[in-house]
This record gives structure tokens, C-alpha cells and sequence, in this order.
């Protein structure tokens, strides 16, 4: 009777333990084909593990999978199942998400747990595949750096304020460059960057971003375009700017580490009276500590590898600064003014819906149209101020066709949309009146 039993049994667990195999661990896994390379059959394995002899044979021609539970085809995600896993990556696997366009989009009844349980074996797999895809990027000197912004809290003469940290790391020679900012718009966000060039004396080819606004910005449909104006500082600049695949910030990693070693280097301690001060001694750190440590990634000082990067990078000596140089287009308005930095300008009215391009040229303001300057202002200091000059505005013209025609009557409200035209008489007729 017992015997029978113990071969009941040993019949049941072989059934039983192809399904058990799936299960199996990692560890077991291993385990093995260890035990397959030190010579061992696979009965000799199964009766060790006490695992059937197949799913031996499996485990040692495939490589291991983490165990997934199957779904049942009667559940009620069964024919959403398809949607779920080619919409969850869009959405960067959030349940909420998904369930919130199952019940508006697809007339689901199930409830958010359901979807959550789902969810949880995608986004584990996607992490799992994004931990064996991801591979360390490494550049050629003068090839590329990577750009960001970190924050922080600090203390300038105890006011709280909010501190903006500007990095730029070289990616060849990791050396960094730090500036301390008081927020993140456009303005400080270009004069960062040509503070960096300046630092390094040069800048390399291309240029990383992790999409910030002040590079490009998000179009429905059609996925992003350039900021206008930062277009125009790549091309003043040279440099090719590129920017991270959604989902794939680890891709900037290098100047991410940069932020980060600033947070917990630089900051801890210390005390500051303003912005100035907080640059003065950010500068010493740089030249200090942050290029002479040893790098925990190349083994060497950034100082020491920026030695062959600085011969590669393009020159920025000789470029005068964007803001000098940057020319915008405007649309004239109807009232014959155009906008500049909050302030408005005047230009002749016959431009009036035209496109002109303003370019500032130290202290002044010129406004192009086609090849010729056709206003100059000095810049207006301040916001919200207008300059107009009289000769801009159909009143002057008025005036100057008056005068231009009062001496033979000429009456006409339109006489300044054009030039004048001024009767041909024969001489003869001067002569018949004088005699």
C-alpha cells in the first residue's frame, strides 16, 4: 500500500513540476548550469534538485526568464490586453492613465486594480530592459558636453531664496563648468553658455539638452520644434544642438553627476552674502576641487584629460556675443511701432504690416527692411516705454505736402499716401500771362 502510494506520488510530482519549473529562480537557474558544466547528466541533476529532467534539458539550452504569471483569457483586460502593452510605454506605464482612457475610450467596467495588476509585469520588464540596453557613452574630445539646470535652497544673508545652478560638462574630460543663476529664462540661459565658452576657451560640436522650454517646446501631433531664438544662438555659436529621446534622461548622465557633485560638494557649510558672492567662491571651488579630484569614472583629473579635449574644441575668441548680433523679426503694427524687450519703437508708417528685422548694436536699435536701415533709436532702459519719432508718422508727411502745394492750391486729403504730381505747362503760357 505504501509503496503504492510513494508511486502515485512520484507519478503526480512529475506532472507537476514541468509547471513548478517555470517558478524556478534565478539562483536555480544558475545553480543548474553549474552543475552542467562540472559534467553532471541531467538525470543526475533532476534527482539533486528533485526537478524533472525536462525542465533541466530546458534550462539548460535557454536563458532564464523571469517567471510571468499567464493571463487568463476570461478576465476582463482580454481584449484590451493588446492596447495595454502598446500604449503603456506612451504613457510611461501609469495605470491611473490607462484606466482613465479604458473607461472614457474603450467602455471598460473593471476597476483600477485590475488595470494596476497589469500594469506592474510591463513596467518591471521595461526597467529590466532598460538596465541591460543601457551602455555607458563615451565621446571623443571636442565631440560633445551636456547641459543642465539643478536646484536648491540656500541662504543669502538668512532670506531663503531659490538657487538655479547652470552646468556644463565637457563629456571627453568631464571637466565642469558651474554658474550661479537666479532663475532659468532665456536670457541667463544663452549668457551661461557664453560664460562657459569663455571659461574653456572654446566649445565643442554638439551640445546635449534634456528638452528644456528654452530649447524647444512640444507640438501636439507633431512631437517638438526649436525655441526661434535659441536656433538662432546654435547657429551663431556653431554648434550642432541635440536633445535626449523621451523616457532617456539617463542618456545626459554625465552632466546629471556634475549637478549632483555640486549639491554635495560645493554647497554643504558654506555661508554667502549674495549672487556675487556665491559665484566668487563657486569659481574657487571649480579651480580648487571640482578640476583637480580624481574623476570616479575616468580615473584622472578633469584638468589632466581637458589637456588633449582643449585642442579639439572649436575657438570662441573673436565671437562677439549673441545679444550683439541676434536680429529678430517683427511685424509692424498698425499703430507704426514695433516691440523690442517690452519697449516699442516707431518706424515709417508705409511699413506698416511689413516684416522688419531688429538688430542691437550696442546702445542702438536698428530696424532693417530688406537691405536698408530704415530707423535708428537709442535702446530704451526699463519696460513698457515707447520712443516715436515725428518723421515716422503720416502727420510729418501731411504737413511737408502742404507746405509742397500751397503755393498752387493743391487740395487733398490723399496726397501723402504717394508722390505728388505736379502739372506740365507749356512755357509759352508764363509768356501770354506776363504780357
Amino acid at each position: 500500500m505504501d509503496t503504492q502510494m510513494n508511486q502515485n506520488q512520484r507519478i503526480m510530482a512529475v506532472h507537476a513540476k514541468p509547471v513548478e519549473a517555470v517558478m524556478l529562480s534565478k539562483e536555480r537557474w544558475e545553480e543548474v548550469r553549474r552543475m552542467g558544466d562540472q559534467g553532471l547528466s541531467n538525470s543526475q541533476i533532476a534527482r539533486q534538485l528533485e526537478i524533472d529532467r525536462k525542465t533541466v534539458r530546458k534550462l539548460l539550452k535557454e536563458p532564464w526568464r523571469a517567471y510571468a504569471r499567464a493571463e487568463r483569457a476570461d478576465t476582463l483586460l482580454a481584449s484590451h490586453a493588446q492596447f495595454l502593452r502598446e500604449r503603456a510605454a506612451h504613457v510611461d506605464y501609469s495605470a491611473r492613465i490607462l484606466y482613465q482612457e479604458l473607461c472614457r475610450d474603450r467602455e471598460f467596467g473593471g476597476s483600477y486594480e485590475t488595470v494596476k495588476r497589469f500594469v506592474v509585469p510591463l513596467r518591471a520588464q521595461a526597467r529590466t530592459a532598460a538596465e541591460l540596453c543601457q551602455r555607458r557613452f563615451e565621446t571623443e574630445p571636442g565631440q560633445q558636453s551636456q547641459v543642465d539646470w539643478g536646484q536648491t535652497g540656500i541662504y543669502l544673508r538668512h532670506r531663503p531664496v531659490v538657487l538655479h545652478i547652470f552646468v556644463l560638462t565637457l563629456g571627453y574630460s568631464r571637466r565642469g563648468y558651474y554658474r550661479a543663476c537666479a532663475n532659468e529664462q532665456l536670457g541667463l540661459f544663452l549668457e551661461s553658455h557664453e560664460a562657459a565658452f569663455e571659461y574653456f576657451g572654446g566649445l565643442t560640436r554638439e551640445l546635449l539638452y534634456d528638452r528644456p522650454r528654452t530649447v524647444c517646446r512640444p507640438v501636439p501631433g507633431q512631437g517638438w520644434r526649436w525655441n526661434d531664438t535659441f536656433r538662432e544662438f546654435a547657429r551663431h555659436w556653431g554648434f550642432e544642438p541635440r536633445v535626449c529621446a523621451p523616457y532617456r534622461a539617463q542618456t545626459k548622465g554625465k552632466v546629471e553627476s556634475g549637478v549632483k557633485y555640486v549639491k554635495r560638494n560645493f554647497l554643504p557649510g558654506r555661508i554667502f552674502t549674495d549672487m556675487v558672492d556665491v559665484q566668487e567662491q563657486m569659481d574657487e571651488w571649480m579651480a580648487t576641487v571640482a578640476d583637480v579630484r580624481v574623476h570616479g569614472t575616468t580615473h584622472q583629473r578633469p584638468i589632466d584629460r581637458f589637456a588633449a579635449e582643449a585642442q579639439v574644441l572649436m575657438p570662441s575668441l573673436g565671437q562677439g556675443p549673441f545679444s550683439e548680433r541676434r536680429s529678430v523679426s517683427r511685424i509692424v503694427a498698425e499703430d507704426y511701432l514695433v516691440s523690442y524687450r517690452s519697449n516699442r519703437y516707431s518706424v515709417p508708417f508705409g511699413l506698416i504690416g511689413k516684416e522688419v528685422q531688429i538688430i542691437p548694436v550696442g546702445g542702438v536699435l536698428r530696424v532693417h527692411y530688406g537691405h536698408d536701415i530704415v530707423a535708428e533709436h537709442p535702446l530704451l532702459a526699463g519696460r513698457h516705454q515707447m520712443r516715436i519719432l515725428p518723421e515716422h508718422g503720416p502727420g510729418a508727411i501731411r504737413r511737408n505736402r502742404r507746405q509742397r502745394f500751397s503755393l498752387s492750391g493743391a487740395q487733398s486729403p490723399n496726397l501723402w499716401w504717394g508722390p505728388a504730381e505736379v502739372e506740365v505747362r507749356d512755357l509759352n503760357v508764363y509768356e501770354e500771362v506776363a504780357r
